[in-house]
């Protein structure tokens, strides 16, 4: 428990931790009066250079008003924070608020000098900007505006790493010093700078676990077979390139099969990278504390009884996060299966796996280890396509994730250039809104499928996640429009893979169908048909059909203008031979090498000697005495793995994924087109339009004012129309009407034809039980109108009746924005009515939303027929619709204080649109979220 430096509370939310540059990880943390050794300790291993750098002058100790100084904050004019590794200060930053003058300064002042001072042994791990980021959002949230630093122009490195950081600033030389001014407010730079740090430390805290130059195993027995053992032997006979150690404390021997052991890792005189923690959780705590101290890189904890186990695991597998945090260290686990590098360079089978999987160009993350099993058993069984050269480049099972998780993976395999596609399989995504952001960047680099485990279920025990009050639908939805391609299960995950790993993305949804059964061209003519591509007439060449007939019959339909893809359908013939078999094979590999730029896929049936020959060809069989997981049990044709037909060669390395079934292949073949659709589309993914009557800070102004009152509040009508207007979001005047004489009034006021419409929770919306009367056009309807209202429904207090002019007659539709807490902030659309609520008719997309996303928007619901003239009615404005929704975008988007948008009805006209009813809440924003300065998951 830090004590408070003066006036305020220990702002605790500032406490973070970060991963740095080269991959180690450091904390971030308020200054407190109780640092102050910690503080002169730091100091005293400064050099002297760099204290003269700090001071201008030489500065050999710091006196005792100097730590008072710098360990006495009121976190609000002055602010110092700390990055720290195991407990001790490797830097500091503070801010002084100043006045015009550079005096000391207080509220309404908003500009602040800053300083930094870096020990010299960490200095070039990047602790400096991640301290700059964080002390820039203390700053922000303190009504500070503005930093100054005056460096001597020797600094180079401090002076870089303001002018990195991406902030609009000035810069000045006066009196032998350089003094930097910029504004807080993040730019599209400052963010683009920070997102691309944060991708590089990430990446590089994943590559360290990945490849690392030594590895030690903790728990290794004498006996084979148990859980440390095998992963000690399984890293040797994988030929692990690096230094391998076993540790056990009841070793008494200097060597386990043939590998040097140690009763400690403290006891090995090499540097050690990465430690694989095999022993029970009661004695983790004393192995990290020594990997710790050794300088141990990172850590694969396989050892269960955490978050899995209960709340006492839970609170356990927090202790471990926060136990190798303190020491720099990043963890895959707990009860992790494993990691895998097949790179010749590393060789690396730190897991549970028997066999390693030969080198490929697929990522592969799972959070199972039974899933992560079944994955790389169905990818090595009969080639399985990815063995030999589509294998597997690196694999991790995370476990708990209670730290490293997807996202990290997702960082590291971004810019990897081992990786051509990323399979992952998620039980839970804790942060779905960064997930949401790191997979759009990759998605458009290289193919991202994903299967998620638990839709319709809570995670699982041992995974800490976000809750959320969007329907998997929804977040599957979102996640769609990042590019990543959902699919149901894991087979979908494999078919997906093998088509993106080794063929090219097709131009569009035109299929050719060729081969020699009749029927199952017709069954891959309806599941394409399914799928919503456009097939062509199936071709068919009869059962006599021969490998020459194939091959002028594949480049035909290849060079043919119409078609995007090919599908091969080939039954066995009676008699056919293994020769015929690689025949076959050789034929549509060379056919497929004329057009290289559309991809073919062959759905093979019991065609076991082609499926040998496939996998002969591509070198993917496993080894005779090498068998992997389950791979003496032939599958049932219902779970066949899909194959690869053809081989690497020097003329073409491309190799045709082969499916058991039409509907697997043509599902695989439908993501790719969605997904190639979806990288052209993203080439131009449009702007968010800039609108001159938007009074944004008018906006922020009414947002404090009214928070002033309470949070969490739902806005009177009155202010939300005034908010909505200053956004230039018009809503429809609608006057109370408690009694029959204020509702005539209102009637006069507002001008007839009227509708007169309750506003009780229960009725509000539901015009179908009634409470809604429209085109009164005289005071005697109106009057009428009210006593049935009345009668039917209760009394006036209950209906809470009002008077609103009528609108032009259009189509009704909702408009809706919501800030969800795991997946930000989403603009959501459909048609008002209880048949579109029903069958769950609404589209969604992420704030900001661009022209583009508002414009697909309108046409991605399946009743948006309806608003185009359907049945000859008048299409209606859509321009004024997606003109709104962008509007309400920048809403929630400029003030994450308006926590939820409601507009319904929209009635969209042909000519414009009238918002006759809205709702807005306001709630405290949130003080650090995804926008913020980086920082790893809060344990």
């Amino acid at each position: 428990m830090q004590t408070s430096s003066d006036r305020h509370e220990y702002p605790s939310h500032w406490e973070a931790d970060v991963v740095l540059r080269d991959g180690g990880t450091a904390r971030i943390r308020p200054i407190t009066v109780d640092d102050a050794e910690r503080l002169v300790s730091f100091y005293e291993q400064v050099s002297d250079e760099s204290k003269y750098y700090r001071f201008f002058a030489p500065y050999p100790r710091l006196s005792a008003k100097d730590v008072h100084r710098f360990t006495h904050h009121d976190f609000v004019d002055r602010v110092g924070l700390a990055a720290t590794v195991g407990g001790e200060f490797i830097a500091t930053v503070r801010y002084d608020r100043i006045n015009a003058d550079g005096r000391p300064a207080s509220l309404p002042a908003d500009e602040a000098e800053v300083a930094f001072l870096v020990q010299d042994a960490h200095q070039g791990r990047g602790v400096a900007s991640a301290l700059l980021e964080h002390i820039a959002a203390v700053a922000r949230e303190r009504d500070i505006r503005r930093f100054a630093a005056e460096v001597l122009p020797a600094n180079s490195k401090m002076i870089k790493v303001f002018t990195d950081a991406g902030y609009q600033q000035k810069r000045h030389f006066e009196d032998g010093v350089v003094r930097l001014e910029f504004d807080l407010e993040p730019t599209d730079r400052s963010l683009a700078v920070q997102r691309a740090r944060e991708q590089r430390a990430e990446a590089r805290s994943v590559q360290r676990l990945l490849a690392p130059g030594s590895v030690a195993v903790i728990g290794a027995g004498r006996t084979p077979g148990g859980v440390g053992r095998s992963v000690l032997d399984n890293l040797r006979e994988a030929g692990f390139t690096g230094r391998l150690y076993a540790v056990n404390k009841a070793l008494q021997e200097k060597e386990l099969g043939g590998v040097p052991a140690h009763r400690s890792v403290r006891d090995i005189a090499e540097p050690v990278d990465l430690a694989v923690v095999a022993v029970p959780a009661p004695y983790v705590p004393e192995v990290v504390a020594e990997c710790g101290e050794h300088g141990v890189q990172g850590l694969v904890v396989v050892s269960a009884g955490y978050a899995e186990s209960g709340p006492a695991g839970r609170e356990r597998q927090r202790a471990l996060v926060r136990q190798a945090r303190t020491y720099g260290m990043r963890i895959i686990g707990p009860n992790a299966f494993g990691v895998i590098n097949t790179s010749p360079e590393v060789r690396l089978n730190a897991s549970l796996a028997p066999e390693m999987p030969r080198p490929g160009r697929i990522g592969l993350f799972a959070q199972s280890g039974a899933i992560g099993i079944a994955l790389l058993s169905r990818l090595h069984r009969r080639g399985g396509g990815v063995t030999g050269v589509t294998g597997v480049s690196t694999f991790v099972s995370s476990g708990n994730r209670a730290d490293v998780s997807g996202n990290d993976v997702l960082q590291y395999w971004y810019d990897d250039p081992d990786t051509d596609v990323a399979l992952m399989y998620l039980e839970s995504i804790g942060n779905p809104r960064k997930f949401t952001r790191l997979a759009r960047r990759t998605a458009a680099a290289k193919p991202l499928v994903v299967v998620q485990g638990a839709r319709h279920a809570a995670a699982p025990q041992g995974h800490a996640v976000r809750a959320t009050r969007l329907p998997h639908a929804t977040v599957s939805a979102l996640l769609r429009q990042a590019g990543v391609i959902r699919v149901d299960t894991i087979t979908e995950l494999v078919d997906a893979g093998l088509l993106l790993a080794r063929q090219p993305l097709p131009a569009g949804p035109r299929v050719a169908i060729l081969g020699n059964s009749e029927s199952l061209g017709l069954l891959t003519f309806d599941a394409c048909l399914a799928e919503g591509l456009r097939p062509l007439p199936p071709l068919d060449l009869t059962t006599a059909a021969s490998a020459e007939d194939f091959h002028r019959a594949l480049t035909k339909a290849l060079a043919d203008d119409r078609c995007d893809a090919v599908v091969v359908t080939a039954i066995p013939a009676v008699g056919e031979t293994s020769a015929q078999d690689a025949a076959l094979a050789e034929a549509l590999r060379s056919a497929s090498a004329s057009a290289p730029a559309k991809p073919v896929l062959v759905v093979h049936v019991e065609l076991g000697g082609l499926a040998e020959a496939l996998s002969a060809a591509a070198s993917t069989a496993p080894q005779a005495a090498s068998t992997a997981p389950g791979a003496g049990q032939a599958p049932r044709p219902a779970e066949r793995p899909a194959t690869t037909v053809g081989g690497p060669s020097e003329a073409s390395p491309r190799l045709i994924p082969a499916y058991p079934a039409a509907e697997r292949a043509v599902r695989a073949l439908g993501e790719a087109v969605k997904y190639a659709q979806w990288r052209r589309e993203v080439a131009d993914p449009g702007k968010v339009p800039e609108y001159e009557d938007i009074d944004e800070k008018g906006a922020a102004e009414q947002i404090d004012e009214l928070l002033s009152r309470g949070s969490g509040l739902t806005l009177a009508p009155e202010d939300a129309c005034v908010l909505l207007g200053r956004y230039g979001i018009d809503v429809h005047r609608a006057l109370p009407a408690p009694t029959p004489d204020e509702a005539a009034a209102a009637a006069r006021t507002l001008g007839y034809p009227v509708a007169l419409k309750t506003t009780a929770p229960h009725l509000r919306h539901r015009a179908d039980l009634g409470g809604v009367r429209l085109d009164l056009t005289d005071e005697t309807q109106l009057r009428r109108a009210y006593t049935e209202l009345t009668d039917l429904f209760g009394t006036p207090e209950v209906l809470r009746p009002v008077v609103q002019g009528m609108a032009p007659r259009g189509v009704d539709t909702v408009v809706r924005a919501v800030i969800d807490p795991a997946a930000g902030a989403v603009l959501s659309f459909g048609l008002a009515g209880a048949a579109s609520e029903l069958l769950g008719d609404t589209a969604h997309r992420l704030v900001p939303v661009t022209d583009r996303d508002a414009s697909s928007l309108v046409r991605s619901i399946r009743t948006a027929p309806l608003l185009f003239g359907w049945r000859g009615s008048a299409p209606v404005d859509t321009l004024a619709l997606e003109e709104l929704m962008l509007r309400v975008s920048r809403l929630v988007d400029d003030h994450p204080e308006v926590v939820a948008v409601s507009l319904e009805p929209v009635v969209v006209a042909p000519g414009g649109l009238s918002v006759l009813g809205a709702t807005v809440r306001l709630a405290r924003a949130p003080v650090r979220d995804d926008l913020g300065p980086r920082t790893l998951p809060v344990v």
